[in-house]
């Protein structure tokens, strides 16, 4: 047996270093280890900025692309993203020039990000490209992959299965042929599909599995991110939100005063499109399937529900039927949901949780809009508490404590959590 360790030993070595080799090989691969990972990034824009701030175009705030060239100070740009404040305190010029340019609009303060989250945003913004509206001239804008690191887990957990297998078999050849030198009787082999051992492991990895797989099944009832029905009348946000900048509040007033957002009645629509009567000025509108959509077409429809005749202007009641839209959000009936606690007092713009709306053709739904993505967003979002020339929410004047504790620098800042957002009572009937 003696004679066998320095054998064992460099057969082991091998198998561990051209394991790790691969292993190496392939998270370079993948890239997620490399720091400026633009997918993570992508996530990190679309959570925190994409509410005020697009790559390449000027929206509530500027455009970002080229930020590292106009602020070259790595250190300065994070210390901006994480406390504005204090660097306008600093009177950094350029950043005191932008303040005045944007009619002194403060921008929100992300200090629970890491400085690996900003580099990781900036590389999504520094690389962004803006999506192409005729690829081979048939206008569908193509779809980037999200990165998902399953398969990679799979593949990782598999290669080190087989390992373990090959590791076993050898100490069972080894044991084999120690046991021939030494005279020791051989015993039958086993074969896999009688061994315990082997038996046991794949029963608990089937146990595991099947486990995992029920509670996932189980958080995921009843949630539909991603959902997106076709309506009865194609209607592009992408036109009406993003290119003629029509407010969301125009069309979606109720989210201003009320709990429900709700959808708008026809006669919102018509307000522009007794005017408007064909599509022929913006860009090729396409559904999810590739198929072209003929606005005008949908604009008769529009005609036809509201019982509108565009040549003699004219309505006709009688005619008139209502659209029978596809809900998207929904909530379970036990959840208590106020738009207009969000959007009027907290100040939350619609993209936070509908996503890029103003990027969509057809809606879906964006966001996870579980329990746990709503307590993340209440620990993270800050309160507009104001300042001390009074500015700011005065609901909150009745918060004496943190009053006191930011005038005393104690708290830099406060989030819905501090002020009960996360208690049970406040979303739960």
């Amino acid at each position: 047996m003696i004679h066998h360790r320095p054998i064992v030993k460099t057969f082991i070595f091998s198998i561990l270093l051209s394991t790790l080799v691969s292993l190496a090989n392939m998270g370079y691969a993948q890239g997620g280890a490399a720091a400026g990972d633009a997918a993570k990034g992508k996530a990190l824009f679309t959570t925190n900025c994409a509410s005020c701030h697009n790559p390449i175009k000027q929206i509530t705030g500027p455009a970002l692309k080229g930020v590292t060239e106009r602020v070259p100070d790595k250190k300065l740009l994070h210390d901006w993203i994480k406390n504005n404040q204090k660097v306008l305190a600093a009177g950094n010029p350029y950043f005191t020039k932008l303040y005045n340019d944007f009619s002194k609009t403060p921008m929100n303060t992300f200090p629970g990000l890491s400085d690996a989250d900003i580099d990781d945003i900036l590389k999504y913004v520094e690389t962004y490209q803006a999506p192409s509206t005729t690829p081979g001239g048939d206008g569908v804008t193509p779809k980037t992959e999200e990165s998902d690191n399953t398969l990679l887990y799979g593949i990782l957990t598999l290669i080190l299965a087989v390992i373990m297998f090959v590791l076993l078999q050898v100490n069972s050849s080894l044991k084999k042929l120690s046991d021939d030198k030494e005279g020791i009787p051989a015993q039958e082999p086993i074969p896999f599909y009688r061994n315990k051992v082997y038996i046991t492991f794949v029963i608990l990895i089937l146990f595991v599995l099947g486990g995992f797989w029920v509670v996932q099944g189980a958080i995921g009832l009843g949630r539909q991110q991603n959902y997106q029905p076709e309506q009865p009348i194609f209607y592009s946000h992408k036109v009406h939100a993003g290119i003629n900048q029509v407010s969301c509040l125009y069309c979606h007033g109720n989210a201003w005063d009320s709990k429900h957002a709700t959808v708008p009645s026809l006669n919102v629509c018509m307000n522009c499109h007794a005017a408007i009567n064909e599509y022929s000025k913006g860009p090729k509108l396409y559904r999810e399937d590739g198929s072209e959509v003929d606005g005008t077409a949908e604009i008769a429809k529009l005609y036809k529900h509201v019982g509108y005749d565009a040549k003699t202007g004219k309505y006709d009641t009688n005619a008139a039927s209502p659209v029978e839209w596809t809900k998207i959000h929904n909530l379970p009936d036990h959840v208590y949901f106020n738009h207009s606690q969000h959007i009027r007092v907290g100040k939350v713009q619609c993209q936070t949780c509908h996503g890029p709306i103003q990027e969509m053709d057809e809606v879906k739904q964006f966001s996870a809009l579980s329990m746990g993505w709503c307590i993340n967003c209440h620990r993270t979002t800050k309160v507009n508490f104001g300042d001390s020339t009074g500015n700011g929410n005065k609901f909150y004047s009745v918060y004496e404590k943190f009053h006191q504790d930011l005038k005393n620098h104690d708290k830099d800042s406060i989030t819905v959590e501090n002020i009960g957002g996360t208690e049970c009572q406040k979303c739960h009937y």
